[in-house]
């Protein structure tokens, strides 16, 4: 992702502080010309930017700060606010209401991904169990009716729209009045592209607006167009009443902090990113863990929603094996199907501390995914008997034929399946040492619970577990003791103890 080569000079910019001896004025200069730099380059509004600048300089005063004070983590703190402000207008999104029609009204300018965006918004809804549809009133575009109707088919979404209509304010009338007589809770209509020179498109988006009554207006704003979306979104605020913003194309481009600085004219809070071209490539839009995973502070918040969703609190067979200790082949490959619900590794890793967001370029992460679906297949060529062993490598040890059975059935080489069996010995160990942790499933403050010397040791078996580059990246291995301590502190905020991150009680 292109942001995160801001985050990377901003995090460098504010390293600096960490490295110089005396923090004066001719340090928090350099340092603020530095991170003014950066956003310059990734197409922030210069005015923008001036004002950034002002401001840190105006809360960090010298000459008023007191002997004892922590100047590096004041004006860290202060640069974290300030790039806050610069995607946050500070107002609150809306929230739809269950057991009732919520409608949402989609507007933007063409080529911006507005039709693929309110799929996407409305599979969002569909997974958390809304009842979700679609109305396609663009009849300006050629194959937009198609084309959500494709989108639409594909997610199971049921949809609305006409070959014949050619007035879209009907279309969209009839769509939203069906839809909300079959009790449908959420209900998105697409409308045309159009551009702010448009004088009679723009006619038209008000007419649709005055027809179906929309409770939430969401602009989808292309990121890279950067800094003229500023105009574009205005004219737009001016003449409907823009609710909320969704960024898309943020994923691979160097204009992306136009955009995102553009939102603060509209108004109008940022409430999702579209991070890539499937039906699940959308993510909710905080600012602060925003901002906090763009300068490698990670996104405790979104990793413990990201767990919570798995819903494995429900498996508590589960639990009770890591208590006792146990782990089978069976339980490996149920994690590794959590793992691919999770979503894109980078995604996930951008949520720790301590990991960059393009820590794992598209390659590598396309290769993990694949070593993964490689591993689960040769899973599956395994029989019950193995798979719910509570020492499956014993089993195959003993019995060396087991192992060609599986690789003949696999299509793959012995090698591979020795290999596997590997990784589940080190995983069944690490499971073990949890179990023998007194402490770690009771909620609350794991330092209380558990004994330091234990943690240490399980960190231990964990860093011989991970590829070195891992681990490297994470800065060895009190990097991830530091990782381990933040995830701790954050579940233990968040969802009561770090038994919770696991599922447990």
């Amino acid at each position: 992702m292109v942001l995160a080569d801001l985050g990377r000079k901003i995090t460098s910019a504010l390293r600096s502080l960490s490295n110089a001896t005396i923090i004066n004025e001719e340090v928090l200069n350099s340092m603020l010309k530095e991170v003014c730099a950066a956003l310059i380059e990734a197409d922030v509004n210069i005015r923008l930017v001036k004002k950034l600048r002002e401001n840190v300089r105006a809360v960090i005063d010298f000459d008023e700060m007191a002997g004892g004070l922590n100047k590096r983590r004041m004006i860290q703190s202060a640069v974290f606010k300030e790039l806050v402000k610069l995607v946050d207008p500070g107002v609150k999104a809306f929230q739809p209401t269950k057991g009732r029609a919520n409608v949402i009204m989609f507007v933007g300018l063409q080529g911006s991904g507005k039709t693929t965006t309110c799929t996407k918004l409305a599979y969002h809804y569909l997974k958390k169990n809304w009842k979700a549809c679609l109305v396609c009133a663009d009849t300006f575009r050629a194959g937009a009716y198609d084309q959500l109707k494709q989108n639409a088919t594909k997610a199971r979404i049921p949809f609305y729209g006409s070959y014949t209509e050619v007035d879209p304010v009907v279309i969209a009338q009839d769509g939203v009045e069906m839809f909300k007589k079959e009790g449908f809770e959420i209900i998105i209509v697409d409308t045309s592209g159009r551009h702010k020179q448009q004088e009679s498109l723009f006619e038209e988006m008000l007419q649709v607006s005055n027809a179906v009554k929309p409770d939430n207006i969401i602009f989808v704003m292309d990121a890279t167009i950067g800094q003229a979306c500023e105009a574009q979104a205005k004219a737009f605020k001016d003449k409907v009443d823009v609710g909320a913003v969704i960024i898309t194309k943020l994923d691979g481009h160097a204009k992306g902090g136009g955009a995102l600085s553009a939102v603060a004219a509209t108004n109008s809070p940022i409430i999702f990113m579209g991070t890539g071209e499937h039906i699940d490539d959308l993510e909710p839009f905080k600012t602060k863990p925003f901002v906090s995973k763009l300068l490698g502070l990670g996104d405790i918040e979104g990793l413990i929603d990201k767990v919570n969703e798995l819903k494995i609190e429900d498996n508590e067979e589960l639990i009770e094996k890591i208590k006792h200790g146990q782990f089978t082949m069976r339980d490996m490959y149920e994690q590794f199907q959590n793992i691919m619900k999770m979503g894109p590794f980078s995604q996930i890793l951008g949520m720790i501390p301590g990991f960059s967001q393009d820590f794992l370029t598209k390659g590598s992460e396309q290769e993990s995914m694949a070593r993964l679906k490689k591993l689960m297949t040769i899973m599956d060529s395994m029989n019950d008997g193995e798979l719910d062993n509570r020492d499956g490598a014993k089993l195959f040890s003993k019995q060396p034929g087991r192992v060609s059975r599986v690789a003949t059935g696999a299509g793959v080489m012995e090698k591979e399946v020795k290999d596997l069996i590997s990784q589940y010995t080190k995983f069944a160990a690490v499971v073990k040492k949890m179990g023998g942790i007194k402490g770690l499933f009771k909620n609350g403050d794991m330092n209380k619970n558990v004994n330091q010397a234990q943690m240490l040791k399980l960190n231990q078996q964990m860093a011989r577990m991970m590829d070195p580059r891992v681990l490297q990246q994470m800065g060895g291995m009190s990097g991830l003791q530091n990782m381990m301590r933040q995830l701790q502190q954050g579940a233990a905020g968040g969802a009561g103890g770090l038994g919770n991150l696991f599922g447990g009680k």
